[in-house]
């Protein structure tokens, strides 16, 4: 069966205007340390400390990240020069493409679909070793890394299909690859003359498992794992120099991420002939559940919803669903139609293009679990976020000498429901320029968000220490491009 070629996927019809804010300038104190001492900052963190953008780690994604708009802002109260491992690469690497390696999204119009969607630039780069001077740096942050990877050598090689610990980002710039750390390797520069640091990891070791439609329990780290681990990393920075203060970061909702959120429930768009055609190749199916039904193994609540019916105009996609009552002894699949309270990942969008001459996904055979988060999943990762949290806030309050916790939580909070301006110009939960917070993968936050986390890093500190660090004008900072 063929079906129309146009999908009405995401991001709808876009009015776009200018990328830039007008505001005024943010009054300003004069800068003070207060009770803190900012001479040499340490960052250890996975990919939104380290600048990973646009679904890769490239030059202007780099040099825009919190830590390096805080370290300027750090400058005008004691503090020197912040080194990161660079990348040397303008457009970086989001996945390798028939001809190479293929860099970071941009929005592109697409003037035969009438959309507006994520694509790569065009050509990237993989990622090169670190040439500069390993013992120079300050920022220890490696995209997609768990706790775990942060305290194993593994993580620096050997790079083979044996080690899935191994992360080139890491590798890239460790110390010694294969023998040394992260934590480790931020340990030892905190040692060193450091003064202050930032601690933000912990994220990672449940986005993988959300990215992956909760399909892969394995990667999932447990309460029991994450605790420890989180407790021997942050300890480990603790010690390296008792003198040395720090702050905390605690873990967003991820469910609210605009990754989870671009791809409509009913993006299937059927002619009336098509829908009957896909109808009847459902109706033995439809009659199994009312046979399953009479025999009590499901209820008719459970009967509706897992019914599968098409019309003409837009639809559902047909979905995998473990959560369903299982019905394979009468030979029939856990399988239903999406609803407004399933999240279907960015993937998606790409995933449900038809194929010529091929069955297509969600219409004639189910989406895979690894594509969409059913309410029970979604639950299940909110609640896991949750007791992660509670782990961050008992160690930060068993610290608070030391230590003040960034409730990065409560700000991803405030951008969803839209609580986050700068005179004026509300900041969106969405990747849509200019308002959008979000970077074109729809998981990290673009510059201009990175300038309002260091704002928010700020305020905490100068509470926390007396201090007087001045903030920056968000508007200084650059939000999504706009569509090529």
């Amino acid at each position: 069966m063929k079906t129309q070629r146009h999908l009405y996927l995401l991001l709808l019809t876009l009015f776009f205007s200018a990328c830039q804010y007008e505001f005024p300038d943010l009054p300003q104190e004069i800068p003070d340390s207060g009770e803190a001492d900012f001479s040499k900052t340490i960052a250890v963190g996975n990919s939104i400390t380290a600048g990973y953008m646009d679904g890769a780690l490239y030059n202007r994604g780099q040099q825009n990240s919190f830590m390096v708009i805080l370290a300027q802002q750090l400058e005008q109260v004691g503090g020197s020069d912040f080194t990161n491992p660079a990348i040397n690469s303008e457009n970086g690497f989001f996945a390798m493409g028939p001809n190479g390696p293929l860099g970071r999204l941009i929005l592109t119009n697409n003037p035969l679909l009438g959309q507006v969607l994520p694509a790569p630039i065009g050509p990237g780069d993989l990622p090169a070793a670190f040439t500069g001077d390993k013992s120079e740096l300050n920022n220890f942050s490696v995209p997609g890394i768990t706790l775990g990877q942060a305290l194993t050598p593994l993580t620096g090689g050997p790079p083979s299909e044996t080690n899935p610990a191994y992360n080139p980002l890491y590798a890239r710039f460790a110390s010694s690859p294969g023998q040394s750390t992260l934590i480790g390797d931020a340990a030892n520069a905190l040692a060193n003359g450091g003064s202050f640091f930032s601690f933000w990891l912990g994220g990672n070791d449940v986005l993988g498992y959300a990215v992956g439609g909760a399909a892969n329990p394995s990667i999932l780290t447990s309460d029991e794992d994450f605790q420890i681990r989180f407790t021997a990393a942050l300890n480990t920075l603790l010690t390296a120099n008792e003198s040395a203060n720090g702050m905390v970061f605690n873990i967003p909702q991820i469910v609210d991420l605009p990754y989870f959120n671009l791809v409509p429930y009913n993006p299937l768009p059927l002619s009336q002939e098509e829908a009957d055609q896909v109808n009847q190749g459902y109706a033995a199916y439809n009659g199994g559940l009312i046979q399953a039904q009479t025999l009590g193994l499901i209820s008719e609540e459970e009967r509706n919803y897992r019914t599968i019916s098409f019309e003409a105009g837009l639809n559902a996609f047909v979905m995998e669903d473990e959560n369903l009552t299982d019905l394979s002894a009468l030979g029939m699949p856990s399988m239903r139609q999406s609803t407004m309270e399933d999240k279907a990942v960015l993937l998606l969008s790409e995933a449900l293009i038809p194929i010529e001459d091929s069955p297509q996904r969600g219409v004639e055979f189910p989406v895979e679990d690894e594509y969409v988060l059913t309410p029970e999943e979604q639950d299940e990762i909110s609640s896991k976020i949750n007791t992660f949290n509670s782990y961050i806030t008992n160690m930060a309050s068993a610290n608070t000498d030391r230590l003040v916790m960034i409730d990065i939580q409560s700000f991803f909070d405030q951008l969803q429901n839209g609580e986050v301006n700068a005179g004026g110009a509300i900041l969106t939960a969405s990747i849509i320029p200019p308002n959008g917070a979000f970077s074109v993968d729809g998981i990290h936050p673009n510059a201009r968000t990175h300038a309002f986390i260091s704002n928010l890093c700020a305020e905490a500190i100068n509470q926390k220490w007396k201090a007087r660090i001045p903030k920056v004008n968000p508007n200084a900072y650059i939000g999504n491009d706009l569509p090529r």
